[in-house]
């Protein structure tokens, strides 16, 4: 399931392809990208009869955010001024297969265990019937698997602590943002936004395909 229903979803960039290499990095992440095949033939052995697709996940927040205003006003004054003090938002919970177009996601009001918890119920539906997912995720605290059902047809596979270098759903979230009356604005824009991104053939294929992940040698 690629697209989000209206209920429950931001202007393409410029397409890049990007190199992800251990240069620069911390030892972290550098062996994070050497470790991934033998995690990968591990997770196949305990599921010889399933086939194994690669998968990222990552949430952004999508909303209002106030803001102050300046004036011209008497040196020594304290001037009154307009305040922006809108804080409506949602949260974008979305998984995407590295360097294809497939990809899915799920608007949330909030970010917690439960969240993580319903986000993982419904992309384990969408899952072709035989596949387990590998859903490499980074270690934010919901994401720690003894506060969550992790259905049976996924396995989570943490990054390092501070490399979202190695999760390409990060690029996903670099899209404009908006200037919304509610949070009905808020859930409107951010679906209609993530819909648009996934009906422009080759973005995600472009932005997700990381060397590290697609030489892994799991689609």
């Amino acid at each position: 399931m690629g697209p989000v229903p209206p209920a429950q979803a931001a202007e393409p960039v410029a397409s890049e392809n990007p190199t992800v290499t251990s240069e620069g990095q911390s030892g972290r992440a550098g062996g994070a990208q050497k470790d991934l095949p033998s995690k990968l033939r591990t997770i196949a052995a305990e599921h010889p009869d399933a086939r194994l697709q690669l998968w990222c996940q990552d949430k952004a927040r999508f909303g209002q955010k106030g803001q102050t205003t300046r004036v011209w006003h008497e040196r020594g004054v304290r001037p009154p001024g307009v305040v922006d003090r809108r804080f409506e938002s949602l949260y974008l919970f979305a998984a995407c297969r590295p360097r294809t177009e497939e990809a899915f996601a799920l608007a949330l009001p909030r970010v917690n265990a439960d969240a993580m918890t319903v986000f993982l119920e419904h992309f384990s539906r969408q899952l072709a019937p035989g596949v387990h997912a590998v859903l490499i995720l980074d270690q934010a605290g919901w994401h720690d698997p003894r506060a969550l059902h992790v259905p049976e047809t996924i396995t989570l596979l943490p990054l390092p602590s501070a490399s979202p270098e190695l999760n390409p759903v990060e690029r996903i979230w670099l899209y404009p943002h908006r200037v919304l009356g509610d949070y009905d604005a808020v859930l409107d824009a951010v679906c209609r936004a993530w819909n648009r991104l996934l009906d422009e053939t080759g973005r995600l294929t472009s932005l997700t395909a990381y060397p590290y992940l697609t030489a892994s040698g799991i689609p």
